[in-house]
């Protein structure tokens, strides 16, 4: 249902051995949000992508995705990597490539004319149309990238989650792609890692601190007290909140057992 968050984390809690990555961490992103994920290295991020595709659980609280646990809702998320591993030597074209995109939705037989064109309607949006016949080795690292993209925009999925999609392209290709990320939220769920926070500044509707624990904010544009603005139209930008009081509730909720205890 629409009404239902698209994420919903409440009281999380996760360690690596005696290391705890993720605690007390609780939010609810709402469906067609275009949400960007920040904080250190090191600071829980990846593991709360982890959480969200279902690879690992929580130590203690729950994590629902588009109201389902999220081994169920699996199906029903595109995930793009921050790059991807191949071999060269494979011989796959890049409509092929993008057609992987579709293989969870196939139960017996091989492609489709519908999946092929969803490929090709893939590879437009991604600013590759005509390059369905060439061989994904010989395209450059920006042109793969987008490649990935398109698979995940071919499964046609309800949530992305962006793993620092951009963090090895130009800046002329993560402009472009942000902007699809954006045009994206339109239809689906985008949450989206990223260090770039002077690019997608003027595009995210949340804003997701994540470093232990996790603070969700709604951006200026659409009524949140949160604004970003970019420094001299670069990487950097600033984090600009009218009520800074909820840092003390942050830092409470970081130094509190979880239900008694400590992960």
């Amino acid at each position: 249902m629409d009404f239902e968050p698209a994420i919903s984390v409440c009281d999380v809690c996760f360690a690596y051995g005696e290391e705890e990555a993720l605690h007390n961490v609780s939010f609810d992103l709402p469906r067609r949000s275009f949400a960007v994920v920040v904080g250190p290295n090191g600071g829980g991020k990846t593991t709360l992508l982890k959480l969200l595709l279902g690879e690992i659980a929580p130590r203690f609280g729950s994590v629902r995705v588009l109201g389902s646990a999220p081994g169920a809702a699996r199906r029903r998320v595109g995930y793009v990597p921050q790059s991807v591993v191949f071999d060269p030597s494979f011989p796959i074209t890049v409509l092929e490539a993008v057609m992987l995109g579709r293989v969870a939705t196939r139960t017996l037989g091989g492609f489709s004319r519908r999946d092929r064109e969803m490929a090709g309607s893939a590879l437009s949006r991604v600013g590759l149309d005509g390059f369905g016949a060439r061989p994904f080795s010989a395209l450059s690292g920006g042109q793969r990238q987008r490649v990935v993209v398109a698979q995940a925009l071919c499964a046609a999925p309800e949530l992305y989650l962006l793993d620092e999609p951009t963090a090895n392209v130009d800046a002329a290709t993560e402009r472009d792609l942000v902007e699809i990320f954006a045009d994206l939220a339109k239809e689906a769920t985008v949450v989206m890692v990223s260090h770039n926070l002077g690019v997608v500044a003027a595009r995210a509707t949340h804003l997701l601190c994540v470093n232990r624990g996790a603070d969700l904010h709604v951006l200026g544009a659409q009524g949140g007290e949160t604004s970003l603005r970019p420094l001299d139209k670069g990487a950097m930008a600033v984090v600009m909140n009218r009520n800074p009081e909820h840092i003390e509730h942050l830092l409470e909720a970081s130094l509190s057992p979880h239900r008694g205890q400590h992960c």
